[in-house]
């Protein structure tokens, strides 16, 4: 059963093309397929193309000249569900897709940093694939005064969009710390690196609009598969 704060097929081909764009894989200038040939390549129907085509030229990322086709207008600061998604496929891009491990309200640990009010947090663990591709696995923590019960199945492959449509958390600015770690036990079989093998790493805290801490996030990721990834404009 889908989330009912999953996106919709549309949404999700705008988003998939968004991160296309931002990687270089579909560059400033290029015109498209004709609409049929790129909705029968991307397996979902013509109307659902021409929604995702219709959200791109509102963001100002796609140029329709009559009689001649669709160009792609790169361009800086595309408002988008994952703006602050940093990991890519190889070759770039990648649509982010995330299935939940668990999810339980329990006691912060010693070993994280000091955020939020509430001395214990809801635990999200996931695998997070990229265009199909199993890639990272992600802990994340949201503070335990966000949020009395968070439903499992109500979670979203973007907790961001989730956090502000079901609890009206909106978060701002993050800090990202890369490096190395040790996978975790608790890692699945389907994520390529075994547990107690190195891997890529981020280690991240979330602000609110307001400005307080309210997140606090592990990632572990494949490095045959991602990488990380921060453009400056």
């Amino acid at each position: 059963m889908s989330s009912r704060y999953a996106l919709p097929l549309h949404q999700q081909t705008s988003e998939m093309l968004i991160r296309e764009i931002a990687a270089g894989r579909i560059i400033d200038g290029e015109r498209l397929p004709p609409e049929r040939d790129m909705a029968a390549g991307l397996g979902i129907a013509v109307g659902t193309l021409r929604k995702a085509l219709a959200d791109l030229e509102q963001k100002g990322l796609l140029e329709r000249v009559q009689g001649s086709g669709n160009y792609v207008r790169s361009r800086p600061d595309v408002e988008s569900v994952y703006a602050m998604f940093r990991l890519e496929l190889g070759a770039g891009g990648g649509l982010p897709t995330a299935g939940v491990l668990s999810g339980e309200r329990v006691a912060k640990t010693a070993d994280m940093p000091a955020f939020g009010n509430a001395t214990d947090g809801h635990r999200i663990r996931r695998l997070r694939s990229l265009g199909g591709q199993p890639a990272a696995i992600e802990e994340i923590w949201l503070d335990g005064a966000c949020a009395e019960h968070i439903a499992i199945e109500d979670l979203s492959d973007s907790l961001y969009l989730y956090y502000r449509q079901a609890l009206g958390i909106w978060i701002t600015r993050a800090e990202d710390r890369v490096g190395v770690g040790i996978v975790p036990d608790w890692a699945p079989a389907d994520f390529g690196v075994a547990a107690g093998a190195p891997a890529g790493f981020i280690e991240r805290i979330g602000w609110d609009r307001e400005g307080a801490s309210v997140e606090f996030s592990r990632t572990w990721f494949d490095p045959a598969i991602a990488r990380y990834v921060s453009r400056l404009r």
